[in-house]
């Protein structure tokens, strides 16, 4: 039963780094083109992000050039104008930046620098939120098998026993008691809470 117990909370925390591994994705915006301006305008970024599934908890890096282009979160308005007003922050000014996706929704990005946005140097995106977690499960520990009551109240129904025996190992010892099974659901029942912790923070 302990081997079992185990195994299954390995397996449990094998699957929790699996899923914190998959939930994040570091994506390279426009791969080898990078951030600049796409020789064939805007549809560059836009085919880009197509085939792509954005969460919440991935990551967008802009690769460009420091001095020569920046980023910056902006509205749709502004987006769709290429101004930065209604920005959410500053410029990113310094090459490679990276861009945390903290919230689902659609997003906004384009180049300030001169007519760059105009030429097709923007990206929009829609991130989801994350995936649907399972809630969290308890871990019950069953109650210890009740002990059969004598049915009859006469002393001879119920024979008394000779005590506990003992068996001996070659050496001449007594044999050590069989191991404390509720130790193992306590250790147990304190990994899958921690594994649930781990999960919840990796969502």
């Amino acid at each position: 039963m302990g081997k079992f117990m185990s195994m299954f909370v390995v397996c449990v925390f094998a699957a929790a780094m699996l899923h914190c591994a998959a939930a994040q994705t570091v994506y390279v915006v426009g791969d080898s083109l990078g951030w600049t301006i796409p020789s064939n305008g805007a549809a560059a970024y836009t085919t880009w992000a197509s085939g792509k599934t954005f969460m919440v908890g991935d990551t967008l890096t802009f690769n460009f050039l420091t001095n020569q282009h920046d980023v910056l979160q902006v509205s749709k308005a502004s987006y769709d104008a290429c101004i930065s007003d209604n920005a959410s922050g500053n410029p990113m000014m310094t090459g490679p930046a990276n861009v945390s996706l903290n919230a689902a929704g659609d997003h906004y990005y384009v180049c300030t620098f001169g007519d760059h946005c105009q030429n097709g140097q923007k990206l929009a995106i829609t991130v989801s939120g994350t995936p649907l977690a399972s809630p969290p499960t308890t871990t019950t520990t069953p109650p210890p098998p009740a002990t059969p009551s004598p049915t009859s109240n006469t002393p001879s129904a119920c024979p008394p026993t000779d005590g506990p025996t003992t068996s001996t190992t070659p050496g001449g010892g007594a044999a050590p008691p069989p191991p404390n099974s509720s130790s193992s659901a306590v250790l147990s029942n304190f990994f899958l809470v921690f594994m649930a912790f781990a999960m919840a923070l990796c969502i």
